[in-house]
């Protein structure tokens, strides 16, 4: 089984250098749990941050090394058809640098590869792999699908294994110069703010029932009578006196009444 590693350009939310995220460590632990041949991916100018996977386990890192304003997306997407892997790990965005999320969805996307996010755990079984998604409240989602599959960890995966100098060292590193195109995506549009619509606000406390019939009941009624078995004429002249307060008939002296 072949295992490809998508490793970004994080940076150390306190000192803001190059590091590995924690989330990139915790793939090269379920890698190793699932074993077989495990190569890290990095494509930007530098793999430093990303060659302290090495120290975590990683067997060998491929840098695709382009301009730093080159989009990472389509030598990733090339070296990835050569390679062939059946599984694909990533986080789910860069930490310190732009976070934009996308990597993973437009490389499944180009590939054309079915994405899972969020996993926990992955097994492989006989067609497939069996991966558990967190939800909230610490529940998972299990869901089975066929490789190629590409998974987003969940901070509640496994931890790293431990980091070792001397293990990176060890490690293999091969560099790739790749005249990668340039990102001329346009950036995010900037409009002036606008006041927004208020809407109601739901209850957030009580039982889910009680949730649930604020959110669907109506607003208690100001006015009407409640009349208990009335007489034919006594529920008939009620009826009307309702139809005219809501303007359903014209209001008694009105010409239109007529």
């Amino acid at each position: 089984m072949k295992i490809a590693i998508l490793l970004s350009a994080s940076l150390h939310p306190v000192s803001q250098r190059p590091a590995l995220s924690r989330i990139e460590a915790q793939a090269v632990a379920m890698a190793l749990d699932l074993g077989g041949d495990i190569v890290g991916f990095h494509a930007g100018p530098d793999c430093v941050a990303a060659a302290s996977a090495l120290g975590h386990g990683l067997p060998r890192l491929i840098h695709l090394r382009t301009q730093p304003t080159a989009d990472p997306v389509p030598p990733l997407v090339a070296d990835l058809q050569r390679f062939q892997p059946d599984l694909v790990l990533t986080g789910p965005r860069s930490v310190g640098a732009d976070e934009t999320g996308l990597v993973p969805y437009r490389f499944a996307d180009a590939l054309g590869w079915p994405i899972l996010a969020d996993a926990v755990s992955v097994e492989r079984i006989s067609d497939g792999f069996k991966v558990a998604s967190a939800l909230p409240k610490g529940e998972r989602l299990i869901c089975e699908e066929t490789g190629p599959l590409v998974l987003t960890l969940h901070p509640a995966a496994p931890p790293p294994r431990a980091y070792a100098y001397a293990q990176e060292r060890r490690g293999l590193i091969e560099t790739l110069s790749i005249e990668a195109e340039l990102d001329t995506s346009p950036g995010p549009l900037e409009r002036p703010m606008r006041q927004r619509a208020k809407v109601k606000a739901s209850a957030t406390g009580g039982s889910a029932a009680d949730r649930l019939k604020a959110a669907t009941e109506m607003a208690a009624s100001t006015g009407g009578e409640l009349l208990v078995d009335p007489e034919p004429e006594m529920a008939a002249r009620a009826i009307l006196r309702h139809l005219r307060a809501i303007g359903a008939l014209p209001a008694v002296g009105d010409s239109r009444a007529t």
